[in-house]
Formats: structure tokens, C-alpha cells, sequence
């Protein structure tokens, strides 16, 4: 509000100067500036008649009727413009008084009446309420950023943008495919590249070996405290059982985190249990301090229906996961087999996670679904063929999956 009266303020008194200023400057410098203009004038006809006369254009009877006859339009010019009751210096103030107390009283009235005076104390940012946007906006958001990156293509921060929205619709090819773009325009943007890296791991069912953990090495290249990126680089070291460089990323990771956190506990419970595998102790031998429900594990079998058998090849990928029933569908562990290895004894334990954090002993309910993918994707398509258990909690065993639906 303070800084809009300033400014409004400024701007009046230009303007009042600007209009005011005319009023009171002297008028005798403006008549001679106009009697100078017409003398300069009638020199230059002047200097014509004596070019005319020395070419001899004119005889000298004709010079001097024409130079007779200019030096009296001249007299009568200078005569006429003589100022006849110039405005005293009085009425010209009285003038300027009118239009200085005029134009600030005019606009302020006009701009209560056609204006928005309530804005002046309005907040200066509306706050953004993301809890009130419902999933079919954040849809019609997500293509109009699409609609919108197909004709400005060269925007690489678009593509991590479109990239992010397309991972929270759990649409993981096409986040691959929109931040595969962004780091071929920014190939060393380390955000950009553990964004794609975290999109591709999520297309093979949360697998971060290959491709995705070369993307994480050369964003710690570039960003050595990345925090994102010493996550993911922790958890893919962990489940390649590489555990001194889990302990090595996370390690540097937690010195930079709240030890209280939510994610310094978790971090804190996986360089723990890290360390305990690297020293090649059961869970049975681990201390207890060290993570209570790191040995929770969700156990059981998964079926295919002798109905949809026939649907499934048998070098057609199969995914076992568990999912919190509340909150992100992000799965909470994964399991990577194929049909040929139905029926499946699983076991889901947090060593199967994608980040620290959201560990499957972290969440008191969960359930367990299977899937055959026909493309190799975690993403479901149609074609594909899935099943889940019942609601159970963390330490459960015996539960019982069976693929029997078709994924329409």
C-alpha cells in the first residue's frame, strides 16, 4: 500500500509540472522567438534578390522595387506581433493554482469511483491453497504444460517441470521421455539428471541399476551434495549390496540433515542396518537399538489364475509391490520376477525401498499387489494382468496374491 501512494504520488507531481510549467514561463521570450524566426526569413529572401541582381535575373529598377517592397512587409510583420494585453502574472499563477489542485482531487475521485480501493490493503500474494486442486486439474494442468512444451520445445526447464507432474500421475515412460528431453538440452543440470534418473528406475519397478545409477554417479560429478542424488545413489548401492558406498553416500548425506528428522532417523536406521549386512550379521544378531522394525517384512505367495494363463507369456515381466494405503501410491518395495517363476514366494523387506524414509516397516498398514507386464513396465497398460491382497500390516506372512484381473 505504501509503496503505491509513493508512487501515485511521483506521478501526479510530474504531471502537475508538466502543466503547470507553460502557464507561469515568460511570454515576451516567446514573441521574440517568433519575430526572430520571420527576420531570418525575410534575410534569406533578401540574399536571393542580390544573388538574382549579380546573375542579372533582376535589373536594378527590379531589385530595388522587390527589396522596397520586403522591407515593408517586414515593418508590418514586426508591428503586428507587438503583444496587445499580455495575461498579468497574477492570472497565470491563479491558472496554475486551478490545474495544480485539480488534477490530484479529479484522479483520486475518479479512481475511487472506477478503481479498487479495497486492493490497496489486500495481501501482496494470494496464497496458493495445493491441498484444494483436485486430480482432474492437476491433469488438465499437467496437458496444458504438455500443449505448451510442443511449441517451445527447447525449454529445458519445462521438460523437468512436465517431467515431475507426469512421475505424480504415475505416468513413469512419459516422465522419462519428457526429462530424457530435458537433459539432452542441459546435460549438466544435476537436477535435471536425478530427476531422469529416479523416472527411469521407476519405468523397471523402482530398479536403479543400469542406466539410472550412471545418471546419479554424474550428478554427484557435477553436485557433490546433492541431496537427492546421495539418496537414490545410497539406496542403489544398498540393493546391488554394495554396502560400505550405501554408508559412504548416506553418511555424507546426514551431516547436512536434522538428526531428529524424519529423514535423519531414516537415514540413521539404513547406515545402521548398512553397516550390519557389510559385517555380515543376521538380523537375529543386530542390535535391537538400531532399528526396530528394520526386519518387518511382509511375506506370501503369488498366483496366476488358471483363467488368464493363457494371456501370459512366460518371459513376461512380473511385479510384486506394497503400497501404504494411505497416502502416495509410490510403491513402498518392489519385487522384479517372471511368469515362469509363478507361483512366487516373496518377501518384501525395506532393503527393497526406493528412498529412505518411506521404508515398507514405516507404515503401520499396507497392501501387496502383483502384476504381469506385457511391455516390462511398471506402469500399468491394458493388456496387462493384476491382482491384490488383502489390508495388512508390516511383519505379516502367509499373504496370499492372485492374479486375476486384466488391466482395462
Amino acid at each position: 500500500m505504501g509503496w503505491f501512494i509513493l508512487i501515485a504520488i511521483a506521478l501526479t507531481g510530474a504531471a502537475i509540472l508538466l502543466l503547470v510549467f507553460p502557464l507561469l514561463r515568460p511570454r515576451r521570450a516567446a514573441a521574440e522567438s517568433g519575430r526572430d524566426a520571420n527576420v531570418s526569413v525575410y534575410r534569406d529572401q533578401l540574399r536571393e534578390l542580390d544573388r538574382d541582381l549579380k546573375t542579372g535575373t533582376l535589373t536594378s529598377e527590379q531589385y530595388a522595387q522587390s527589396r522596397d517592397e520586403l522591407e515593408q512587409r517586414l515593418l508590418a510583420d514586426v508591428d503586428s506581433r507587438k503583444p496587445t494585453n499580455p495575461p498579468t502574472a497574477r492570472s497565470a499563477w491563479r491558472v496554475a493554482l486551478v490545474v495544480a489542485v485539480a488534477l490530484p482531487v479529479g484522479a483520486g475521485a475518479l479512481y475511487l469511483h472506477l478503481g479498487n480501493p479495497q486492493a490497496l490493503t489486500a495481501p501482496k500474494h494470494a496464497a496458493l491453497d495445493a491441498s484444494s486442486i483436485t486430480a482432474e486439474q492437476f491433469r488438465q494442468m499437467t496437458e496444458k504444460l504438455a500443449a505448451r512444451m510442443r511449441s517451445n520445445p527447447d525449454d529445458a526447464v519445462g521438460w523437468m517441470m512436465l517431467g515431475r507432474a507426469y512421475k505424480a500421475l504415475e505416468r513413469y515412460p512419459d516422465a522419462a521421455q519428457a526429462l530424457q528431453k530435458a537433459q539432452q538440452l542441459e546435460p549438466r543440470n544435476p537436477e535435471i539428471l536425478v530427476e531422469y534418473a529416479e523416472a527411469l528406475a521407476l519405468v523397471h519397478g523402482g530398479d536403479l541399476a543400469g542406466e539410472p545409477t550412471r545418471l546419479l554417479e554424474r550428478a554427484l560429478e557435477i553436485a557433490p551434495d546433492n541431496g537427492k542424488a546421495l539418496t537414490l545413489a545410497g539406496t542403489s548401492a544398498f540393493a546391488r549390496k554394495d554396502y560400505p558406498a550405501a554408508v559412504r553416500y548416506w553418511e555424507k548425506l546426514i551431516a547436512h540433515v536434522q538428526a531428529d528428522s524424519e529423514l535423519g532417523r531414516a537415514l540413521s536406521a539404513g547406515i545402521a542396518e548398512a553397516r550390519a549386512r557389510g559385517a555380515g550379521q543376521s538380523a537375529a544378531q543386530r542390535p535391537a537399538q538400531h532399528s526396530p522394525d528394520a526386519s518387518k517384512t511382509v511375506s506370501g505367495t503369488v498366483r496366476l489364475s488358471p483363467a488368464l494363463a493363457a494371456n501370459a507369456a512366460p518371459e513376461d515381466a512380473v511385479f510384486v509391490f506394497a503400497r501404504a494405503v494411505q497416502g502416495p501410491k509410490m510403491p513402498l518395495a518392489v519385487l522384479r520376477k517372471q511368469v515362469k517363476d509363478l507361483p512366487l514366494r516373496f518377501e518384501l523387506d525395506d532393503s527393497m525401498a526406493m528412498t529412505p524414509g518411506r521404508e515398507l516397516s514405516s507404515f503401520a498398514r499396507v497392501v501387496v499387489g502383483a502384476r504381469v507386464s506385457k511391455s516390462g513396465s511398471a506402469t500399468p497398460k491394458p493388456g496387462d494382468l493384476e491382482g491384490s491382497s488383502r489390508v495388512v500390516e508390516p511383519g505379516a506372512t502367509g499373504v496370499q496374491v492372485i492374479i486375476d484381473s486384466p488391466v482395462r
